[in-house]
């Protein structure tokens, strides 16, 4: 028997995958109190801007097509992928909210900052499960002699005050839909396996 599919990982991998869906609970109540005050903070009318947040360059979307036929592996990939982006992104909206505000509205950048951590707190949680699997953490030999370099954000495009407010919305409201596909992702983890007994899907080949 495989080291991925014996009991201690079974219940190892059942109780990462339970403590993932409390986590992205959380972060996803907290991305919507974010983006209901960025909203208001940052002047926007919502109504009249939702055709141009439909997609925003740069941010991964939640939706997928065949979401039932992915198997464990590329699920976790795709999450991983996902909240790296989310983390340099977030991390640049914070900077430009500094720029912008200072210190004249704390609260907002301190709540960026709370929602960086626990994007980056779930992708190490990522990180974790797929170790589990022996599978590897792609570019992990790279974070480990440059971390501090991958946390921060790529150069930014030269963007306007405004096309920073609308990214960042955009960038809100795709992390928030995020958050529902990885509890469901997780969800659907550590279901057993019909045919092993184990939660399914994580050692399968990609």
């Amino acid at each position: 028997m495989a080291a991925a599919d014996s009991p201690s990982a079974a219940l190892r991998r059942r109780d990462l995958c339970s403590r993932g869906i409390r986590l992205a609970g959380k972060m996803r109540v907290d991305v919507i109190d974010l983006l209901d005050a960025y909203v208001e903070r940052q002047g926007l009318d919502v109504s009249s801007l939702d055709s141009s947040v439909a997609a925003v360059e740069g941010v991964p979307l939640a939706a997928v097509e065949r979401w039932d036929e992915q198997t464990g592996t590329q699920r976790l990939l795709e999450n991983l992928a996902a909240y790296r982006a989310f983390r340099a992104l977030l991390a640049q909206m914070l900077e430009e909210q500094r720029e912008q505000l200072g210190e004249a509205d704390a609260g907002l950048g301190r709540a960026l900052a709370s929602v960086l951590l626990q994007v980056s707190a779930f992708a190490y949680h990522l990180e974790e499960l797929l170790r589990l699997e022996s599978r590897g953490v792609p570019g992990e030999e790279e974070e480990e002699e440059g971390e501090e370099e991958e946390d921060r954000p790529p150069p930014p495009p030269r963007l306007s005050i405004f096309e920073q407010k609308l990214r960042g919305l955009g960038v809100l409201r795709e992390l928030a839909q995020w958050a529902v596909r990885s509890a469901r992702d997780l969800r659907q983890l550590s279901k057993p396996s019909p045919a092993t007994g184990t939660a399914s899907g994580l050692a399968e080949s990609p």
